[in-house]
């Protein structure tokens, strides 16, 4: 009864922005809106952590960038000022340079590949770089393949995307790529997307399929094309402050919340995408299917040997190979 009751005071704090009485509150800032897949696997992990301790800690949710952009919550992390955040490695890419490896197109085969990289040695040591960055990663969970959207026409091979004008991440290798692609790259957080989309100042932009829906980029879109064209990491941080001050027990603890987390992240992420299409062909979008991937590989094959170099070949082939 006690532990039910915390649950439930918890999940009303994560949207009231009011933590239900504990000993220790965490804020955790985050981007999403309140049915991203994200988010609710973040509600599940505050309701976790809150029932495991029995009410002594609380995770004050406060998502849809009520505490600012995406670098701005880092940023946060990384001062204190906010205890957690969850990002997307093409954020983290701007704190920690390494992370740009999971920003390679075509990296991943699929999401299986992609959580055995994350959750195996590689993502391990990844994570450990992020300390003297002043962050703590506690576990990789993912967003989904990206997909591209745009207003001015469809778009089935890489020759169709010349000259459009399309929303990036802030994001020196997702730049490079669609530069060479022969799109006009414009970085921007996520929270100014949907009135650039509207107001004509990008012709598109480029997410899983879960963020095209939650973002409502739906209404302001003409076409989606499934490009696959990268994976998208997703990566759940907190400041070292707030870590330290965690027993060994409570470090345990986080760390399989985290986990579960993930998992419930993955099932609404492949939720989404079962009925998205059907909902985005509803508002009127036109979902192209058959797209020449090849297409993509080819026109960016350039790039690969600087990918090499940059990340370590044998690093690239050990990705490859993984099971």
């Amino acid at each position: 009864m006690k532990k039910s009751l915390v649950a439930a005071c918890l999940t009303l704090a994560a949207w009231t922005g009011t933590a239900a009485a504990a000993d220790v509150t965490l804020s955790l800032g985050f981007i999403g809106a309140a049915q991203a897949p994200e988010a609710i696997a973040l509600r599940q992990f505050a309701e976790e952590i809150a029932t495991r301790s029995d009410g002594r800690i609380a995770i004050d949710l406060q998502g849809g960038g009520a505490l600012g952009g995406d670098r701005e919550v880092i940023e946060s992390v990384q001062i204190g000022t906010v205890d957690m955040t969850i990002s997307s490695t093409s954020v983290v890419v701007n704190f920690a340079p390494e992370f740009a490896l999971f920003d390679i197109p075509f990296l991943f085969r699929d999401f299986d590949h992609a959580e055995a990289v994350l959750n195996g040695p590689i993502g391990e040591e990844m994570l450990a770089a992020l300390p003297e960055k002043g962050l703590v990663g506690i576990a990789f969970g993912g967003m989904g393949f990206r997909q591209l959207t745009n207003n001015a026409k469809p778009v089935k091979t890489a020759a169709d995307v010349e000259g459009l004008k399309i929303r990036t991440q802030q994001n020196e290798l997702h730049i490079a790529v669609w530069k060479e692609l022969g799109v006009l790259p414009t970085p921007m957080s996520i929270t100014e997307v949907y009135t650039a989309l509207q107001q004509g100042v990008v012709d598109g932009q480029e997410n899983p399929v879960g963020a095209i829906i939650n973002n409502r980029f739906g209404e302001v879109q003409k076409y989606l094309s499934m490009t696959d064209h990268a994976f998208t990491p997703l990566v759940l941080l907190i400041s070292p402050a707030a870590y330290d001050a965690l027993s060994d027990e409570d470090k345990a603890m986080f760390a399989e919340a985290a986990k579960n987390a993930m998992k419930r992240n993955r099932q609404e992420v492949e939720a989404v995408l079962k009925t998205g299409l059907d909902k985005l062909r509803e508002q009127g979008v036109e979902v192209i299917t058959d797209v020449d991937k090849a297409s993509f590989s080819a026109k960016i094959e350039s790039l690969n040997a600087t990918f090499g170099e940059r990340f370590g070949q044998e690093r690239l082939n050990a990705i490859k190979e993984t099971k």
